[in-house]
């Protein structure tokens, strides 16, 4: 199955300073004069971080979003990990979006966000790459810019193409009704646990209303694992891998996705995927790196075995390819 994944492609800035940042002043310093103590330079997006881990996986993703001129040394890196760019637009104007996060010694944080060429991801089709590859499985509606998202759902259901829906960090800028309009339908739903009360609110359905309306509603809960739920079946709970080590916590959710989405790609039953899933997410967020975290055969089956058993280790390490790179 052919996964298209529509969404942010980003690179994110993240300096550490000294003191804190809800003084208003570093260090006792003012603001305007506070030196950062570190800088970490890292290629993202909710987008692109979800197909590099199906690229990982050999699953030769399509990529969907809007780039801007500095994108060449980020595009090698997408097609080294086996990312299809062919429905990525560089913008002729403008710059690949970016954040610049600023963070304390007490882990207090400021987010600034430049969208930059993500905004002409809106003009974006589905139909070429479709029709050259013989069809899409499914569509994943990754967190970007909120029309493009709106656009490519509408074109999901227009050309009969399954999607999934996961509004991840757009859903606080969402209407009601685009909210109704990216989730109603989906194969699959992705949030995260924090966002349910949320999306409840947004589109004014109870929770038995939203599984009426989507396949497969899978809550992302942190160390406490990941709910599947189906509409007419028992919910399943899946517990986390654990952490050997916890880092920055940024592309846990996408790794996750990744695993899960892989599953369907090969057939698997949602728990299964979702066990992946679980050990991808924990593989990241023991890295600094969305995207370049630890992905060893090996090392992914034995951490598989001890938190799920054998059956689960056996058929997923079978699935793996080789050759993975710490």
């Amino acid at each position: 199955m052919r996964i298209a994944v529509t969404g942010a492609i980003a690179t994110d800035h993240v300096l550490t300073v000294a003191g804190r940042l809800t003084d208003g002043t570093a260090g006792g310093r003012g603001a305007a004069a506070v030196r950062a103590e570190t800088l970490r330079v890292r290629r993202g997006g909710a987008g692109a971080n979800i197909a590099v881990g199906l690229g990982r996986l050999a699953l030769r993703p399509l990529l969907a979003g809007a780039v801007g001129r500095d994108f060449a040394d980020y595009g090698r890196s997408l097609l080294s990990y086996g990312v299809d760019l062919e429905l990525v637009r560089v913008s002729e104007e403008l710059d690949t979006a970016r954040t610049v996060e600023i963070r304390d010694a007490e882990d207090g944080r400021l987010r600034l966000s430049y969208d930059g060429a993500q905004t002409e991801s809106r003009h974006i089709t589905l139909l070429p790459a479709a029709r050259r590859i013989g069809g899409l499985g499914l569509v994943v509606v990754a967190a970007g810019d909120v029309e493009a998202m709106v656009r490519h759902t509408e074109e999901c259901r227009r050309l009969g193409i399954p999607f999934a829906a996961d509004p991840g960090d757009r859903l606080p800028h969402l209407t009601g009704h685009q909210a109704r309009r990216l989730v109603d339908g989906a194969r699959y739903a992705f949030t995260d646990e924090f966002d349910v009360p949320l999306l409840q609110e947004l589109t004014g359905w109870g929770e038995a209303e939203l599984l009426g309306r989507v396949g497969t509603w899978i809550v992302t809960r942190g160390p406490r694992g990941v709910t599947v739920a189906r509409r007419g079946r028992p919910g399943a709970h899946v517990e986390a891998v654990h952490a050997a080590q916890e880092g920055d916590p940024s592309g846990t959710s996408e790794a996750f996705r990744a695993g899960f989405l892989a599953g369907a790609a090969w057939g698997w039953h949602d728990v299964r995927g979702a066990q992946l899933g679980c050990a991808l997410a924990a593989a990241a967020l023991e890295s600094p790196d969305a995207q370049a975290y630890p992905l060893v055969r090996e090392r992914l089956t034995v951490r598989i075995r001890c938190a799920y058993g054998p059956d689960a280790a056996d058929q997923i390490a079978a699935q793996l390819p080789p050759g993975n790179t710490p």
